[in-house]
């Protein structure tokens, strides 16, 4: 056997895991940075939390932990991945084109980097190692 033939092999019996991972990771960045805080200090959040489309901070800091925090839970489990992650990415699109338009590419570089991973897991879902695979034998 090839070193090229293991390597192939290594590759394709590892990659499921290794999404796996990366959606973990991702959802747990998001979470501890956007998400947890948004429920820990909710009140705080209501006070200064830009409200892009006109419909209350409460709605707006309602909907971010419904994204971010539910969302996320459901994502990293694998559920429902596909139209969730499209949830994350309203969130950190609208932050990225409404709140963030303007400001330097420093500031709009999280919302951009978050919409590029959620984006990607949309594109990919569940992957093998998720409930969406369990359940309904796709990803």
């Amino acid at each position: 056997m090839s070193f090229l033939t293991r390597i192939h092999q290594f590759t394709e019996k590892h990659t499921d895991i290794a999404y796996l991972i990366f959606r973990l990771l991702a959802v747990f960045a998001l979470m501890r940075a956007h998400g947890l805080p948004k429920i820990f200090h909710f009140q705080e959040e209501v006070a200064h939390i830009p409200d892009p489309i006109g419909l209350g901070p409460t709605f707006a800091v309602s909907y971010a932990i419904t994204a971010h925090v539910i969302g996320g839970v459901l994502v990293g489990l694998g559920l429902f991945t596909r139209f969730f992650s499209l949830l994350i990415i309203s969130i950190t699109l609208s932050g990225l084109l409404l709140v963030h338009i303007n400001d330097p590419v420093k500031v709009q570089d999280a919302p951009l980097i978050y919409s590029i991973v959620f984006g990607f897991i949309a594109f990919l879902g569940g992957g093998k190692y998720s409930l969406d695979y369990k359940i309904f034998k796709s990803s």
